[in-house]
């Protein structure tokens, strides 16, 4: 029997309790490293399907590895179950209706994410076993990736180590690549301290924190004209210093987060951005301290697998939607501005269609090697470690965006289930192939060696960065 049409037998018959574990994660949604029930659920079906779990990777203890098979090649599978502050829904409906007003959601589809490539992952260990064949799986639960970077700081300790290639993949509104390149970022808090003071009798006394940070605002709005093309720089104020406009603040926050193409772009607008901090708190004479929270690198291309993983979605096919999916994608559609659809088009390069399809399951043509992500993900790190390649798979009414309440009330849906299963296939054929065909996995090999060499490695949150979980509120 053909390697890969095993692979999809075994994830048809395994499908219905990773399905399951989805939904059960979208019901408890968890914020970066607090993810404890929903690693717990996952670590729980992995033991009960063989695994050998390692907890409390790089001593963060929502990070865990999976290990199942014996001797030969080691093939990663990558996973998220973190959510999204404030975007808590109620799930099957086309209307803004939180679950729990201000709570948590799966804005990104991170309870389909892991829950498929554990799927995946076994599906790929059961392969081996029923062939015989010399090999280990790991799976490895990343916590974190919104906002917080897990995935970089277990870079950073060593945890992917000895991991030959890797698959991952991202609930969207194509079956296609992942875009193979990514912006890198940084992320600070910028802590301005000043004297408090009475505004109207002593004015002249108080030295103002919130005056700094809006000077600091002011001059990185003037640095944008002068920064590449492709960066962005976001940011949140955090602390106002109080709610009583006759009080001189003494406390301000902000939180700024800087992205770029490649990591050298990003820690140079970084330091332009500090200077503007400094020179914001030198003319309020206020201090300012500067706390690196996160970080992450851009995504490093493989063609050899990316071309891997566009066959095997071609061989999977057509996602299997129903009039049901279809009906409630219809439903959401309405809710959605006819610019979030053409967003989706621009994304992938491609011209929109006359009349977009409620939900796309054909395969896009690839791999295009152009594409970047207008957006960061720490699978950056781990694509600097080792091979990898993501496929990102139909899940949710096309034009969609990240990070709404329309993606979280799709979250356990029909198409989002049948997104899944088509995710896993894909990485669970990708996965048996490099094991099946040694040469491949070494041309793979190979190609990362050739660009690692001309630029190595280097971690962008230095061995100083504590974990944010341990440094308590900023």
């Amino acid at each position: 029997m053909n390697a890969v049409v095993d692979t999809d037998r075994l994830i048809e018959g395994l499908g219905p309790a990773y399905l399951d574990l989805s939904d059960r994660i979208w019901d408890m949604p968890e914020l970066r490293y607090q993810e404890e029930r929903s690693a717990a659920a996952q670590i729980g079906m992995l033991e009960a399907a063989g695994f050998k779990v390692t907890r409390n990777l790089a001593d963060i203890p929502t990070a865990f590895m999976a290990e199942a098979g014996e001797g030969g090649p080691v093939i990663g599978f990558l996973g998220e179950f973190d959510a999204l502050a404030g975007l808590s829904q109620e799930a099957g409906i086309a209307e803004k209706r939180p679950v729990a007003e201000g709570g948590n959601g799966h804005g990104c589809g991170h309870n389909l994410l892991g829950a498929g490539a554990i799927l995946a992952a076994v599906a790929t260990r059961d392969h081996l076993k029923a062939r015989g064949l010399a090999g280990r799986v790991r799976y490895f639960g990343c916590p974190a990736e919104e906002g917080g970077s897990g995935k970089t700081f277990m870079a950073r300790a060593g945890v992917f180590e000895g991991v030959e290639a890797a698959f991952s993949w991202h609930p969207g509104s194509f079956n296609s690549l992942f875009p193979s390149q990514s912006l890198a970022n940084i992320q600070a808090y910028f802590r301005f301290s000043g004297r408090a003071s009475h505004a109207a009798a002593s004015p002249e006394l108080g030295r103002s924190a919130l005056d700094a940070l809006e000077l600091m605002s002011v001059g990185v709005q003037y640095m944008r004209e002068h920064m590449p093309e492709k960066a962005r720089v976001h940011s949140a104020i955090t602390r106002t210093g109080g709610l009583s406009p006759n009080v001189v603040q003494d406390d301000a926050e902000a939180l700024y987060l800087i992205r770029s193409p490649q990591i050298p772009e990003v820690m140079a607008l970084f330091e332009r951005v500090r200077k503007i901090a400094q020179g914001a708190a030198m003319m309020t004479e206020t201090e300012v301290g500067i706390t690196v929270d996160k970080a992450c690198s851009n995504l490093l291309p493989n063609t050899v697998l990316d071309e891997l993983m566009q066959a095997e979605m071609e061989r999977v096919g057509d996602s299997g939607f129903d009039d049901a999916d279809l009906a409630y994608a219809g439903e959401i559609r309405r809710t959605l501005h006819e610019n979030d659809i053409a967003a989706v088009y621009q994304m992938f390069g491609i011209e929109p269609e006359a009349e977009p399809p409620l939900l796309a399951g054909h395969v896009l043509p690839g791999p295009r090697h152009d594409l970047i992500l207008p957006g960061s993900t720490d699978v950056g790190d781990v694509s600097w470690q080792m091979p990898v390649a993501q496929v990102m798979a139909a899940s949710n009414a096309l034009g969609t965006p990240f990070h709404s309440w329309q993606l979280v009330a799709q979250g356990k849906s029909g198409a989002a289930h049948r997104g899944m299963l088509f995710a896993a296939k894909t990485m669970a054929g990708s996965a048996a192939r490099l094991f099946e065909a040694p040469d491949l996995l070494a041309r793979a090999r190979a190609e990362f060696e050739a660009r690692i060499a001309k630029t190595p490695y280097r971690c962008p949150i230095g061995p100083e960065v504590d974990l944010p979980f341990r440094r308590g509120a900023s």
